[in-house]
């Protein structure tokens, strides 16, 4: 009887590591496969990050050039004004050749300082666009992370045989699935202690 109850313990134990083998194949294969949906779709925010920031970059050149435009219009304006109130006894032509220079030169101040505040509108939105992105960016590298650790865990599971194990590697990769999906489906989830542990 000794016999037959150690060979019945035997071949459930076997039972047992297959099934445990079985489950830790199932959550890798899950894993591993959000993990390369994840990596895409992270490349891509990345990469939309950077032409937001290059947009950004550019508008606030941009801006600047009329800011330059402006000053210049104003040092213009400036100095046909004096050249106007030093100028003796000038004839009235003159004088009315000196004030139109003067108005178009205000003119052109207010054009370029119109110009410059929705230029910085823009530079603005660029920067709220990359903000907005840089956070579905740092969901998909903790979700990465947080899976790879997962998946570290699931194969330390597959050698020990420690079904405890398995629990933690699946606490591992339900956090970094909930992450991805975050990414995947916009929501606001962002640990930003664990942001800041990784950054």
């Amino acid at each position: 009887m000794g016999e037959i109850d150690e060979k019945i313990s035997e071949a459930m134990e076997k039972a047992s590591e297959s099934r445990l083998n079985a489950a830790v194949a199932v959550f890798v294969a899950l894993s591993a496969t959000l993990m390369a949906l994840s990596n895409v779709k992270d490349g891509n925010i990345v990469q939309a990050m950077q032409q937001a920031q290059a947009n950004g970059v550019d508008s606030w050149a941009y801006y600047q050039a009329k800011g330059t435009k402006a000053n210049l219009a104003s040092s213009a304006r400036e100095q046909i004004e004096l050249m106007r109130d030093t100028t003796l006894n000038a004839a009235p032509e003159i004088r009315a050749v000196f004030d139109k220079r003067i108005a178009e030169y205000a003119a052109m101040e207010k054009k370029y300082e119109a110009e410059k505040e929705d230029i910085k509108r823009q530079a603005e939105g660029f920067q709220k666009q990359y903000d907005a992105l840089n956070v579905h960016d740092d969901q998909f590298d903790m979700a990465e992370a947080l899976m790879s650790v997962g998946i570290a865990l699931f194969g330390v599971t597959a050698l020990t045989r420690k079904r405890w194990l398995l629990g933690v590697a699946i606490v591992f990769a339900s956090f970094g699935t909930i992450l991805s999906l975050a990414g995947f489906l916009g929501w606001n989830l962002h640990p930003d202690w664990l942001a800041r542990l990784l950054g």
